[in-house]
């Protein structure tokens, strides 16, 4: 009964569209405190790299999934770098506009 009760409100892993979906609203609301324009391809090709990445830890983001700051410094590491030279912007701004809009 009691392993019952836990397996019914245990959290589920999200799904693949779901993912990329928050992926891509992360990375809009990023792009709205930059206020930089980036080239809609631009924006996919990161939406398809931060996408990647999650998916490669998704058990450790899923695990972390309510410490904002944890998840915000994971980005900081996996991913920060790779989109900020493919968007030709600053590493540090680009940091900070994601912390802003991501709430970590």
């Amino acid at each position: 009964m009691i392993r019952e009760n836990q397996e019914k409100h245990a959290a589920s892993l999200p799904t693949p569209r779901g993912i990329r979906r928050a992926c891509g609203k992360e990375l809009y609301r990023t792009l709205k405190r930059l206020k930089h324009y980036v080239p809609e391809e631009k924006v996919q090709e990161a939406v398809e790299l931060y996408y990647k990445r999650v998916v490669g830890h998704l058990e450790w983001i899923a695990q972390n999934h309510s410490n904002r700051k944890r998840l915000a410094d994971w980005w900081d590491e996996a991913v920060c770098g790779e989109i900020a030279k493919l968007w030709g912007v600053d590493r540090d701004r680009l940091s900070r506009a994601f912390r802003d809009a991501f709430g970590g």
